[in-house]
């Protein structure tokens, strides 16, 4: 009895430690660099289903499908307008208020009948906004032809659009837009998540150290809670854990996603020369190295002159080119980057004083050389 109590001491110091304000203001140092595992990972079992389907968007004003450029458009009015009761046979259809679009979401996991979820319409044809309308009932199957929600509703769209004789304003995607809510689940997705032995986690960031750590604490908690460890490292993404025989699958859950777990990163620098932008991981080190960037600028001037004949002369008026061309080199400082840190790794690059664009040069240069220890991704 007295080591049953002890254990039950024990697993609750464990959660309040983690909970308590010391350890998520950094005081302790377990938690220092730390996540939950719920931030970390996500179960194999729980996960996002696609749905997408075709529908009508009415309504607009003026900036719908041009019917004879869209005839698939024509084609679905026509269809619903006979569904609705209404003979369309022998008249041609100029309405310009209607939109095809497809529409998308994603059915969460354990999703129950009646429950809503947001909706994504996106333009089919050659309509230019649509702000204003109200898309028509849709329904939105799966990957596998069954019908599983069904979509209506006003469109709330973002972008902006406005062109005139002269101009033409834009702002945003006026051709997209939402319905938050939009799309009603009329057929669940069979799941029995107590019917199964046991929690499969799987990394958003795959690494081996995360991983073993992972199974590390969930061991350390159920030795104290379930009398043994209950959690195996199968590779760099999955963590098996095995469902004690005395426990709630949906506690175990529960109590095992608040869990802190260290997390581990491999040293990797991301370059977006479109965007210039550089993102340097924590662990990024460099060798010491001597960096001189210079940048060659070329310019040239036309300065033509014009010449004269000699008077009473039977000569004409000339223009003789005159070109100056110079070349100079800007900025050229050498300097010594040594980076056994990422303040010192980042300080060194900025002495040398070059826009972003130049430092991608740099760290292309320095990985070229052997001196950049981390994965360098070019987007």
């Amino acid at each position: 009895m007295i080591r049953r109590l002890a254990k039950i001491v024990a697993v609750w110091s464990a959660v309040l430690l983690a909970a308590s304000p010391l350890a998520q203001t950094g005081f302790v140092q377990q938690a220092a660099a730390a996540s939950r595992i719920k931030d970390i990972a996500q179960l194999q079992a729980a996960r996002d289903n696609q749905l997408i389907g075709y529908g009508l968007v009415v309504g607009l004003q003026g900036t719908g499908d041009g019917l004879r450029n869209s005839p698939f458009t024509e084609q679905s009015l026509r269809a619903m307008l006979q569904n609705l009761g209404i003979s369309t046979e022998g008249g041609a259809s100029r309405a310009n208020n209607v939109a095809a679009v497809i529409v998308t979401a994603n059915l969460p996991p354990f999703a129950s009948i009646g429950s809503r979820i947001d909706v994504t319409v996106s333009s089919l044809g050659d309509a230019t906004s649509l702000r204003g309308g109200t898309l028509v009932m849709t329904s939105l199957s799966g990957a596998d032809g069954l019908i599983y929600a069904v979509a209506q509703g006003s469109v709330i769209v973002s972008g902006i659009q406005a062109e005139g004789d002269a101009a033409t304003l834009q702002q945003g995607i006026a051709t997209a837009g939402r319905l938050p809510g939009g799309a009603i689940i009329e057929r669940e997705i069979p799941a029995s998540f107590k019917g199964v032995g046991g929690l499969v986690y799987q990394l958003r960031n795959p690494d081996f150290t995360t991983a073993v750590g992972m199974a590390d604490v969930i061991n350390a908690y159920a030795a104290a809670r379930y009398d043994g460890p209950i959690a195996e490292a199968r590779d760099s993404t999955t963590v098996a854990v095995r469902k004690p025989e005395r426990a709630d699958l949906a506690r175990l859950t529960a109590e095992l996603e608040n869990l802190i777990v260290e997390t581990d990163t491999p040293a990797r620098v991301v370059v977006n020369e479109r965007t210039g932008t550089i993102v340097i991981g924590n662990d990024v080190r460099v060798s010491k190295v001597a960096v001189s960037h210079g940048t060659l600028t070329v310019q040239i001037n036309e300065t033509p002159t014009v010449v004269q004949p000699s008077p009473f002369s039977r000569g004409v008026t000339a223009v003789e080119p005159l070109t100056d061309i110079t070349a100079g080199v800007d900025g050229g400082q050498v300097a010594i980057i040594d980076g056994p840190d990422l303040r010192t790794l980042v300080a060194g690059l900025n002495s040398i004083g070059v826009k972003p664009d130049g430092i991608i040069a740099i760290l292309q240069g320095i990985k070229s050389a052997g001196a950049l220890h981390a994965e360098l991704v070019l987007q």
